[in-house]
């Protein structure tokens, strides 16, 4: 029988995870070297890393409880390799999620189904292998273009950034609106949303009126791990 959680899985992901690690541990070394010939302070690089290092608590939290939502029925081996590496946890969740409703498989208890196993994992490495592909033929070219752009008019070259920040964010207020029509418990997506907008908006005051610069480093996860905070009790209240 079929296991999510088998060693072999296991294995697979961690070698993945691992070649990944030895990935970074070799750039921070290169990044050291480079600081040292650059004579930067001793403090300054310090400072650097810890700030990274703090930085990447709140993140990590989030991608955590993420990974425990995924491993329901995914098991733990998937999820890991997948947040660990490349994927984004409202990619990944939906692209599993939407794959597993096709198929007629619940998400409350592990797949059974090797073929099933199958499917939903191609589903998340081809959903998001656009991305990689674009950037590594095209984004040199964009770039290049969009710099010329902005020489020849700025104001065009604001607007074309926007407009593709907004086209990226309707796609995930289609998903955040798409149960309203269910009644009261389809507005709960809708309700975490507004709650952590309102966080966003509080820590954007604060920094204005207190002139707390650190504060802008740790907004983005402070609206993201207090919505996902938000939305437990509210999903109680409202079932």
């Amino acid at each position: 029988m079929f296991d999510v959680n088998s060693s072999v899985l296991f294995w697979f992901a961690g070698v993945v995870i691992l070649f990944v690690l030895l990935q970074s541990v070799f750039f921070l070394v290169k990044a050291l070297k480079r600081a040292k010939e650059l004579n930067m302070p001793k403090k300054k690089i310090k400072q650097i890393i810890s700030g990274a290092a703090v930085f990447t608590i709140a993140p990590a939290i989030s991608i955590i409880l993420g990974m425990i939502s995924l491993s329901k029925f995914l098991g733990l081996p998937l999820p890991w390799l997948r947040l660990s590496v490349l994927g984004a946890l409202t990619y990944e969740l939906t692209a599993a999620s939407t794959a597993a409703s096709v198929l007629d498989i619940p998400l409350d208890q592990p797949i059974a189904d090797a073929a099933a196993y199958t499917t939903i994992s191609w589903v998340m490495a081809l959903g998001i292998i656009s991305g990689i592909v674009v950037i590594a033929l095209f984004l040199p070219k964009m770039q290049k273009n969009l710099i010329k752009m902005k020489s020849k008019d700025e104001r065009w070259s604001k607007l074309l950034i926007d407009a593709l920040f907004m086209g990226m964010i309707s796609a995930f207020l289609g998903m955040i609106f798409s149960e309203i029509r269910l009644g009261l418990r389809g507005w709960i997506p809708v309700f975490v949303m507004f709650f952590s907008a309102l966080l966003m908006l509080i820590c954007g005051l604060i920094v204005k009126k207190t002139r707390s610069k650190w504060l802008e480093s740790y907004a983005m996860p402070i609206s993201l791990l207090g919505g996902m905070a938000f939305s437990i009790p509210i999903t109680m209240l409202i079932g």
